[in-house]
C-alpha cells in the first residue's frame, strides 16, 4: 500500500474540511512534502500525456530560415493521420460528431475561402454578419422561436467559440442586469463545469443542487434553494454526465414564478432534441416554448456538425443580450465594441457553422438522429446485458454507466488499451460514451460491446482495482476528501501538457 493510500485510509474516516487541513499541513512539513511530491509524480507518470506516434521533428524555438512550406504540410499530414483512426473508426465519445470524409471536405472548403475573415471589420467583411445573423435564426427557429413569437417575444443570440462560452455569456448578461453584489446562480450538481467557470470568472455564489435518484434536477430542492439573491436558475437537456434531460418546464415555471431568469443547457441536446421529438420520441418541451425560458445554449460544432469553435448563445428578447456585450467609448483607439468574449473572431468557423446547417437542413438532421438514437438503444441494451454493468439513469445517446463488483475506471483503462476514448465521471464513479455519426458505421456497435464484455472480465479477473492509465486518478479525484490534493494533481496535469517532450 502506498503513502497516499494508506493516508486516504485513514483521510476517509474524518470530516472533508478536518482531511483537507491535515494535508495542506502536511505538505509545510519537508519530509511529507517530498513524500507528497513522488506520491503526485508517481500517479502523473501512470497516467502520462498521450504524445503522438507520428515521426515529426520537435519545434522548441524558431528556425533560422523558415522551412519549405511542403515540407510544413508533409508534417502536418502526418500528424493528421497517425490520429485519424483514432476517432473516425468510431473510437472516440463525442469528439466528432459527423466526421464523414465529404463532409468534413466541403467545410473545408468553406472555410478556407473565409480563413482571412474577421467579424470584428464588418466594414471590410459585411458575410460576417451575414453569416452569424443566419445562424442565430435558423438555430432560434429550431428552439422555438416561432412559438415565442405568438407571445410577442423576439428569441435573439451570437454565435460564440462554443458551448462553455455560450454559458459564460449568458451568466454575465444575468449578472449584469441584476446589478447586484454577490449574486447567486442555483444550478444541479449535474450542471456543466462552464457555470463553474462563470462563477470563477463574475464572482457568482454558486449553489449546487443534488440531483434526484434517476440525476434529473429536483426541482423542489433548487426552489428551496432560491434567495433574493438568485439571479439564474439552470438546467440541462440533456447533461453531459449522464444524458438525462432535467424537467425543464417544471425548473423553468418555478423560475418565472420567482421573477428570475432561467437558462436551458441545450449545448449536447439542441441539435438532437428538437429531430427526435419529430421522430416520434417523448421529448419533454425544454425550449422557447416554454415561457420561463429566457436563455439557451446550442452548439453548432457538435450536432449541428459544423467544424469545431462554434456555438448559439440565444435569448428571450434584445434586452438581456446587450448585457453580453461590451462596449468602450473612450479608449484612444477609438470606438469599440465586442458582442462576446473574443476581439477578432474567426469568420470562416462561422461561415463553416452556416454552410453546415444549410448543406443539413431540417431531412439530414431527422436522418442523423435517427441513426443516432437507434445505435444509442442498441449501446444501452448491450449495456445493461453484461453482468456486473448498470446504466445510469434513462439516457438516449449519451450512455453513462457504472459498475457493481470492479472499479469502473479500470474497466475505462481496459477499454483505452483497445482504443477506446471514453469519459471518466465521478459522484458517483462511472463512465459514458455519447453516440454520435461514427458509431452508426456498420460494425462499430457491435466492436464496443463485445470489447466492452472483456474489459470487464480482465478487470474482475485483476483484482478490480484501478492500477493503469488513468483509472488511478480518477479513483483519486471521485472519493480522496482533500480537494486540495486533488486541485494540485490535475494543475500538474495541465503543466505536464504544456512541456516539450524531446524524444
Amino acid at each position: 500500500m502506498s503513502t497516499l493510500d494508506r493516508a486516504k485510509s485513514l483521510l476517509d474516516r474524518l470530516p472533508p474540511r478536518m482531511a483537507s487541513a491535515i494535508i495542506g499541513g502536511a505538505g509545510k512539513i519537508p519530509k511529507m512534502r517530498g513524500i507528497l511530491e513522488a506520491e503526485y509524480e508517481a500517479m502523473l507518470d501512470a497516467a502520462p500525456v498521450v504524445r503522438s506516434d507520428a515521426d515529426v521533428p520537435v519545434h522548441s524555438r524558431l528556425p533560422e530560415a523558415g522551412l519549405d512550406r511542403d515540407e510544413i504540410i508533409s508534417f502536418v499530414a502526418s500528424l493528421a493521420e497517425a490520429e485519424q483512426g483514432d476517432w473516425s473508426d468510431g473510437y472516440a465519445s463525442g469528439a466528432v460528431y459527423h466526421g464523414n470524409q465529404e463532409h468534413v471536405e466541403f467545410l473545408n472548403e468553406v472555410y478556407a475561402l473565409h480563413s482571412q475573415s474577421n467579424p470584428l471589420h464588418l466594414d471590410v467583411w459585411p458575410s460576417g454578419m451575414k453569416f452569424e445573423a443566419e445562424v442565430v435564426a435558423m438555430t432560434a427557429g429550431m428552439l422555438g422561436a416561432g412559438a415565442a413569437a405568438q407571445h410577442g417575444d423576439e428569441i435573439v443570440g451570437t454565435v460564440t467559440s462554443g458551448g462553455t462560452e455560450s454559458i459564460i455569456m449568458a451568466m454575465k448578461a444575468y449578472r449584469d442586469r441584476a446589478g447586484i453584489a454577490k449574486p447567486e446562480m442555483v444550478i444541479p450538481d449535474s450542471a456543466h463545469v462552464a457555470f463553474d467557470k462563470a462563477a470563477a470568472y463574475f464572482g457568482y455564489k454558486q449553489i449546487r443542487v443534488p440531483v434526484r435518484d434517476d440525476y434529473r434536477a429536483d426541482a423542489d430542492g433548487m426552489a428551496n434553494a432560491v434567495t433574493r439573491r438568485t439571479v439564474v436558475i439552470a438546467g440541462s437537456a440533456p447533461g453531459f454526465p449522464h444524458g438525462v434531460i432535467d424537467p425543464i418546464p417544471a425548473l423553468s415555471d418555478m423560475a418565472r414564478e420567482r421573477g428570475v431568469g432561467f437558462h436551458t443547457d441545450a449545448c449536447l441536446g439542441g441539435f438532437v432534441l428538437p429531430w427526435a421529438e419529430r421522430l416520434g420520441y417523448e421529448i419533454p418541451p425544454f425550449d422557447f416554448r416554454l415561457p420561463g425560458v429566457t436563455s439557451m445554449s446550442a452548439d453548432t460544432h457538435k450536432y449541428g456538425y459544423a467544424a469545431k469553435g462554434t456555438s448559439v448563445v440565444l435569448y428571450r428578447g434584445r434586452d438581456l443580450r446587450r448585457h453580453q456585450f461590451y462596449v468602450a467609448t473612450e479608449w484612444p483607439g477609438g470606438l469599440y465594441y465586442s458582442p462576446t468574449l473574443a476581439g477578432s473572431r474567426p469568420g470562416g468557423l462561422v461561415a463553416a457553422a452556416w454552410a453546415a446547417l444549410l448543406a443539413m437542413g431540417e431531412d439530414g438532421y431527422l436522418r442523423a438522429t435517427a441513426s443516432i438514437l437507434t445505435s444509442g438503444a442498441a449501446i444501452r441494451k448491450g449495456i445493461e446485458e453484461i453482468d456486473g454493468l448498470y446504466v445510469l439513469g434513462d439516457p438516449l445517446w449519451v450512455i453513462a454507466f457504472g459498475s457493481e463488483g470492479v472499479d469502473i475506471y479500470e474497466v475505462m483503462a481496459r477499454m483505452a488499451e483497445r482504443g477506446w476514448s471514453l469519459n471518466g465521471l465521478h459522484h458517483p464513479p462511472a463512465v459514458h460514451i455519447a453516440v454520435t455519426l461514427r458509431h452508426t458505421q456498420p460494425g462499430v456497435v457491435e466492436r464496443f460491446l463485445t470489447d466492452l464484455s472483456d474489459a470487464v472480465d480482465e478487470a474482475r479477473a485483476g483484482g478490480g482495482e484501478a492500477t493503469t492509465g488513468a483509472a488511478p486518478m480518477y479513483g483519486m479525484a471521485a472519493t480522496f476528501p482533500a480537494r486540495g490534493a486533488v486541485n494540485e494533481l490535475m494543475t500538474r496535469y495541465i503543466d505536464r501538457i504544456y512541456e516539450i517532450n524531446e524524444d
